[in-house]
């Protein structure tokens, strides 16, 4: 019904809330590359 871009990524052994750097649960190679891959899909679909 809707035309929605999306992308999906599994960040394999990272926990719920991995981005968070304050709790010990944080993964810093998974939360760099979800930031990464967050930025870049956001430069592509949010073009002025």
């Amino acid at each position: 019904k809707y035309s929605v871009d999306y992308e999906i990524h599994v960040y394999e052994g990272a926990k719920h809330g991995f981005l968070n750097n304050t709790k010990p649960w944080y993964d810093e190679g998974a939360a760099k590359l979800a930031w990464k891959r967050t930025i870049t899909f956001f430069k592509m679909k949010l073009k002025t």
